[in-house]
């Protein structure tokens, strides 16, 4: 991973942990008393991608529980791989909800770092590759639908 994957590995961590941090905290009781923290109003695409960012965290955390196999190389590689789509899936939830265009676009790029990354890692250890298909950055491929593509396009 080059420095600034890197570094957009981290910010897509950073937002993800912020995001479960403030659903934590608005049910979480305030410190020291029995008051409960208010909980803020969630629009409905904010409690969306509050569902599919959570489900993405609990599938990597849970496909990342692994039986040691005697090779470290393997076992590693294993373990990344749902951490790298982990990853993807975050970041597809951003693009399917969120609005900062500078966000959108780090994103995107996590999602292709992180689809070469697996790959790489594959076949660093010998195994087939996974199925090509595209990168979903754009809407048509988030939505399942034709929008946002001009009429002249096929899919």
């Amino acid at each position: 991973m080059t420095m600034q994957g890197s570094s957009r590995y981290v910010m897509t961590l950073f937002l993800a942990s912020a995001a479960a941090f403030s659903t934590y905290n608005a049910i979480a009781q305030d410190a020291g008393s029995n008051v409960a923290v208010a909980a803020p109003v969630q629009s409905a695409a904010e409690t969306a991608y509050l569902a599919e960012n959570d489900a993405a965290m609990t599938k990597m955390m849970d496909d990342m529980s692994i039986k040691p196999s005697g090779d470290i190389d393997r076992d590693f590689v294993t373990m990344m791989t749902p951490h790298h789509q982990g990853a993807i899936d975050m970041a597809v939830a951003v693009l399917k909800f969120g609005k900062n265009e500078q966000i959108r676009r780090i994103a995107q790029e996590i999602i292709v770092e992180q689809q070469q990354e697996i790959i790489a890692m594959k076949l660093a250890i010998g195994d087939p590759l996974p199925a090509s298909v595209a990168a979903p950055t754009q809407e048509a491929a988030l939505n399942g639908t034709m929008q946002g593509m001009a009429p002249n396009m096929k899919m």
